[in-house]
Order: C-alpha cells, then sequence, then structure tokens
C-alpha cells in the first residue's frame, strides 16, 4: 500500500510540475490575466478537471509561480547583498551575478517583471509581500555590516528595498539584452548603468548619517 502512495504522490508532483512548467512557458508570450485554464492542460496533455488536484484557480497557480520565482532570486540576491561594497570590482561581481541569474531563469523573472505591476491582483499582492518580507530579511543581514552601525531599522529596511528593486529593474533590462549578436552592445550599456546605480546607492548609505540626515529609524 505504502509503494503504490509513493507512486499516486509522485504521479501527483510530476503533474504539478507540468503544469506549472507549461504555464511559465505560455507565459513568456502573454499576461497571467490572459492564460486560460484550458490552454496550460491541453499543453500538458490533462483533463481540465485534472487542474483542480493541483490548484484552485489560474490566480492560484500565479501565486504558486511568485513563489518559486521569487525563491530562486532569494540566493542571488543574498549573494549579491553580502558582496556589495564600494570597491568596483565588487560591484560588478554584483552585476554580474544579476545578469547570470537571468540567463539561467529568463522565464522567472519575465514573469516577476511582467506581473509584479499586471492585471491580476492577487498576483500583484503576493509579490509585494514576498518582496516586502524579503527587504526586512535582507535589512537584517545589511544591519550586521559595520558600514550601517547607528542605522535605525526602518533606515535599514530602506536601504534593502532600494538594492532589491534596482536588481530587479537590472534584471529586467538585461532580459531584452542578450549577451550575443546586436544585444551585445546594448547589455554592456546596462552593465555600465547598474554598476553607477550600484554605486550611488553605496556612497549614500556611507554618507546617510552625515550631518543627520538620515537616522530615521
Amino acid at each position: 500500500m505504502s509503494h503504490t502512495l509513493g507512486v499516486r504522490q509522485a504521479q501527483k508532483q510530476k503533474t504539478r510540475r507540468a503544469l506549472l512548467d507549461a504555464a511559465l512557458e505560455l507565459l513568456e508570450e502573454q499576461s497571467l490575466s490572459s492564460l486560460g485554464l484550458r490552454e496550460v492542460t491541453r499543453a500538458v496533455g490533462v483533463a481540465p478537471t485534472a487542474f483542480y488536484r493541483h490548484f484552485r484557480s489560474i490566480e492560484d497557480l500565479g501565486v504558486a509561480l511568485v513563489e518559486e520565482a521569487l525563491g530562486s532570486l532569494h540566493p542571488m540576491i543574498r549573494t549579491i547583498v553580502s558582496t556589495t561594497g564600494d570597491g568596483e570590482e565588487r560591484i560588478a561581481r554584483a552585476v554580474e551575478l544579476i545578469a547570470g541569474h537571468v540567463d539561467a531563469h529568463p522565464a522567472h523573472v519575465r514573469f516577476i517583471a511582467r506581473e509584479r505591476h499586471g492585471g491580476v491582483q492577487v498576483v500583484r499582492a503576493a509579490i509585494r509581500d514576498q518582496l516586502a518580507l524579503f527587504a526586512v530579511e535582507v535589512g537584517e543581514a545589511l544591519a550586521e555590516d559595520p558600514v550601517s552601525a547607528g542605522w535605525g531599522e526602518e533606515d535599514l529596511v530602506m536601504l534593502a528595498q532600494l538594492y532589491v528593486d534596482q536588481m530587479l529593474g537590472t534584471a529586467s533590462l538585461f532580459l531584452e539584452a542578450p549577451g550575443s549578436g546586436a544585444g551585445a552592445r546594448e547589455r554592456e550599456r546596462v552593465f555600465r548603468m547598474a554598476v553607477r546605480r550600484m554605486r550611488l546607492i553605496g556612497i549614500g548609505r556611507a554618507h546617510w548619517l552625515d550631518g543627520g540626515v538620515g537616522g530615521g529609524g
């Protein structure tokens, strides 16, 4: 009996994975608000009724994709936060990590970039809530850096949001700038601009408490 249950569970997970993958592929060319349930199940080769064994609705599937997509971003952004500093090499390395993540997970990055301000309210809210929680986590990591000595919690979260927003924005720009052919020049421009913006955040961070400018926590 346990073997049978194990096989059924494995098949269930396989079908769920197939539905997520099919939806993500279909969303390369359209928004979630235009994606139909039958379109997804047809791509997988299962009956529409099978969809409801895994998700309550297309919106529910979209929330699952948010969790998956942002889950893939977490390790990358944590690495960048620990890497980022005033040194040019460290900043360039951070931007390289963003570009590498886009190359490895283009569909996930495109999904978040599109749906963050898309037409499905529950998915927008899921992205917003996930990023807000993530900003708190990043702020806690930044608090351990000596550069953040004397910063209040509110300012640390604000700084974390700046980093997260900058990384997401840079990732979206890299999506439209392939690393070869005609896009190579645009990719280099995106890279240079991202380095300058990260440097600007770093300079602001280093001088935030000068003359009582910051310290709003």
